[in-house]
């Protein structure tokens, strides 16, 4: 090999010390960057695999810290319940001091008012007030909004969960496939001789005792006037007296056991009984059964979660209603892909004392001074019921969000979380450069790098040759 116009050695030394080179800029290059991958000739593939990954990895990240945001919302709500609901046992007790009235005076009666006045104010400054980065989270603005409610079939709605699409409405079908019905006995006998009867109710029992002769108008009159007491009422029907519950459902009952004397047995229906209970109805909610409980309905479906009270006249009927959820809630994104199935959603009522309660029993509101169930005006039944009522309100609501926090975020949290290791676990074998592979790499070039350095010096050397054949 003497040509001098074409050195192919040096070409074969120079392609192989460009090589090198730029093989050692790669490695160089990945060692600096920590990445197997930093463009697209590096590993298109992988390049295109990685990428996915890092969307999920960026989507699951998203998530997790949505999921923490949601329960910083949701134990701030909570917090703020929990005052509410100390609050309230603490105008429960002052309730039933106030209906001590044989014990306490005048003066001490408007003391506690005045006290009672005070905590429904602490209790409405609370709703309006409790705030999350701005968003107020207990007056109201987190409950769902509803269009076409028939009030004369629900007195009462509250929906703690609804998945409604975006921009759209989600239609409440509420069926009563069999009516409510309250326990009722017919007395049809004549008190022959003198008696004595005990009469029961859900709230309690009382006896009574009538002279030989009494009228079934007697004896109306002597159960009416227990009524508030034992939870029944008495209606004369012609030579018939109806024993009536005062309340729907297995809850409701209506009794007469007799003590002493001839007392004639109450018929109902067929045969005769000294008993009778009420029937809760049955009832559909969009096609699912439902929890019913009296005039009380609930439905804990994932689409729909909420509750209603029927009135009287819809209890009793087979009829349906409809009404349209429009909007509302609060709206959590817990995963990493937006759809209904990814994503929370929570109704907050307002706890304010004028939402507290319901149509059936009254609103907290009522029991302040001047209003129509003012406690130092002896209305203590009313404004017990109606503090009950609250209280099961509010314990239901912490309930739930703390139910919300445990089962659905924090379970999704843990979820998520290996979801994340094991997505980023992928993306890195794909992406990431071994540190130990590459440092051999390295070592590897630098050594040839320099062996290329030396052949090239040496082809350059090799036309210097043709000299010789000329006798130089």
């Amino acid at each position: 090999m003497t040509r001098i116009n074409t050195n192919i050695p040096a070409m074969v030394a120079t392609g192989r010390f460009r090589a090198n080179t730029n093989d050692l800029y790669v490695r160089l290059e990945r060692l600096a960057t920590g990445l197997r991958i930093n463009r697209g000739k590096d590993d298109p593939a992988g390049l295109i695999a990685s990428e996915s990954l890092r969307k999920e990895i960026r989507g699951l990240t998203a998530a997790i810290s949505n999921s923490q945001r949601a329960i910083n919302v949701l134990s701030t709500a909570e917090g703020a319940l929990n005052e509410v609901s100390s609050l309230m046992l603490d105008l429960k007790a002052l309730i039933m001091g106030i209906a001590n009235e044989g014990a306490i005076s005048d003066e001490e009666v408007q003391a506690n008012q005045l006290e009672i006045d005070a905590i429904i104010s602490s209790i409405d400054r609370i709703a309006n007030t409790t705030t999350f980065s701005g968003k107020k989270l207990l007056n109201g603005s987190l409950s769902y909004l509803v269009s076409g409610l028939d009030t004369n079939a629900l007195a009462h709605t509250a929906i703690y969960a609804a998945r409604v699409p975006d921009n759209g409405t989600k239609r409440v079908i509420v069926q009563v496939q069999a009516s409510a019905q309250r326990a009722e006995l017919v007395f049809n006998g004549a008190v022959t001789s003198a008696v004595t009867v005990e009469v029961g109710g859900r709230l309690g029992t009382d006896i009574l005792t009538f002279q030989s002769g009494a009228s079934i108008n007697d004896i109306a009159t002597a159960i009416n006037g227990l009524t508030t007491a034992i939870g029944v009422s008495a209606i004369v029907s012609g030579t018939a007296l109806r024993l009536t519950s005062l309340d729907f459902g297995s809850d409701a009952f209506v009794s007469i056991k007799s003590l002493s004397g001839n007392f004639v047995e109450a018929t109902y229906s067929s045969g005769t009984t000294t008993r009778d209970d009420g029937v809760d109805p049955t009832v559909s909610v969009n096609g699912q059964q439902a929890y019913a409980r009296g005039l009380r309905v609930d439905t804990r479906s994932e689409p729909l979660e909420g509750r209603f009270y029927l009135t009287e006249a819809f209890a009793q009927v087979l009829s349906q209603t409809t009404f349209d959820i429009t909007g509302g809630g609060a709206l959590f994104q817990i995963t990493p892909q937006i759809n209904l199935q990814g994503q929370l959603n929570v109704g907050i009522e307002s706890v304010s004392t004028a939402n507290l309660g319901n149509m059936v029993v009254g609103f907290l509101s009522s029991v302040r001074s001047g209003g129509s169930n003012e406690v130092a005006q002896g209305n203590f039944t009313a404004a017990e019921n109606i503090i009950n009522e609250a209280i099961n309100q509010v314990a239901s609501m912490r309930g739930r969000l703390g139910a919300i926090q445990k089962q659905k975020i924090e379970t999704n949290i843990n979820s998520q979380q290996i979801a994340f290791e094991n997505v980023t676990a992928s993306e890195s074998a794909i992406r990431d450069a071994d540190m130990a592979v590459e440092v051999s790499a390295l070592t590897r070039d630098q050594i040839l790098l320099q062996a290329t350095s030396m052949t090239l010096g040496i082809s350059q050397q090799i036309p210097q040759m043709a000299l010789q054949l000329l006798g130089g």
